[in-house]
């Protein structure tokens, strides 16, 4: 059963729901029971982002050779008028919305258009909601927040119907659909479907197949940022779950396995390994060279990500990409069962 919402307003025109309580511990300790102990050892990349894993991915964001969010927020700038225009939004909401920087954009290409009306922010992290919130409701007036603190994955359910049936879009930026596999990806885009009345649009980025040289460069830079971003969830599960993890003893792995077209991060132990997970009563052993994965980032082409949404009954749109061709941003609606 999902906790009791913790509703609060921080101005008169924003809600802030809270889906969030002590089972958010029990996801992780879940998650480690799980995956830590199946003979290829393996974490899912929600864990990266604490405070600290965060304040790494914004570096990251800014690096030279991480393009997907310089590539995302340049097609941003460039079309978000004509999204508006398309798609005739009147809300918006967002999953993992972070601190909004890029989804500003969107924001106020409809508040330009004379359409926006709310905004409903979903992330983990609640003073990102609150802050966000607090600032973009003095940016652009009128606008009504309501943000809700909690797992995009798990608490779709509180989203909000839309208002008074106006359209709306459901955008999952930055290219994190990538990090779901494939039977995984089409169970949460049917989820996402589900949000969608006829007259709404997602909004999903997608980074694409290229060299991977440039795949490879982007995950695995020359300042050693992503390697501590990586390193960061061994960090977590020693704050979190009592766990002994010598974090430097591991060192950071990506490379782009081209049968399966997806960017894979893990951590390698440098030499054998005993830790202990104190909460759980785990131990656990890793030979040298032993790898845990942290992160699978699936890059597209147009094909599959046309079937993707077609198994999820949608269908796609447009795809608008940045002048280099690196990272598309797909616009998809429900599949019409008319004739």
């Amino acid at each position: 059963m999902s906790p009791s919402p913790l509703a609060a307003a921080t101005h008169e025109r924003v809600v802030i729901e809270s889906f969030l309580g002590g089972g958010e511990h029990r996801t992780l300790a879940d998650d480690v029971l799980d995956g830590l102990t199946r003979p290829f050892k393996e974490l899912p990349p929600k864990h990266f982002y604490d405070e600290h894993g965060a304040q790494l991915f914004d570096q990251i964001c800014e690096l030279p050779e991480y393009y997907p969010t310089r590539c995302e927020r340049a097609i941003l700038t460039d079309r978000s008028a004509e999204i508006v225009e398309i798609t005739g939004a009147a809300e918006l909401v967002e999953l993992g919305s972070g601190t909004a920087a890029k989804t500003r954009l969107l924001l106020a290409a409809m508040h330009e258009a004379g359409t926006l009306d709310r905004y409903v922010p979903i992330d983990v992290t609640e003073s990102m909601v609150r802050s966000s919130a607090q600032t973009l409701v003095e940016a652009f007036d009128g606008l009504r927040v309501h943000g809700i603190v909690g797992d995009f994955e798990r608490h779709l359910g509180h989203v909000p119907p839309p208002v008074d049936g106006r359209p709306r879009i459901v955008a999952f930026l930055g290219g994190t659909i990538g990090n779901f596999t494939p039977g995984s990806r089409r169970r949460f885009l049917r989820s996402l479907s589900a949000l969608l009345g006829p007259d709404d649009f997602l909004l999903i980025g997608t980074d694409l197949v290229k060299d991977p040289a440039v795949l490879e460069a982007a995950y695995d830079d020359s300042a050693g940022v992503t390697a501590a971003f990586n390193r960061n969830v061994l960090t977590v599960l020693n704050r979190e779950l009592d766990a002994d993890f010598a974090v430097d003893a591991y060192e950071h792995v990506a490379f782009f396995d081209r049968d399966r077209e997806w960017i894979e991060m893990r951590l390698r132990a440098r030499r054998p390994q005993r830790v202990t997970v104190g909460q759980l009563g785990l131990r656990l052993t890793f030979a040298a060279g032993e790898e845990l994965r942290t992160e699978i980032s699936a890059k597209f082409t147009p094909e599959r990500i046309r079937g993707d949404l077609a198994a999820a009954g949608m269908e796609l749109c447009d795809s608008l990409t940045d002048d280099d061709g690196l990272f598309a941003l797909n616009l998809a609606r429900v599949r019409s069962t008319s004739s």
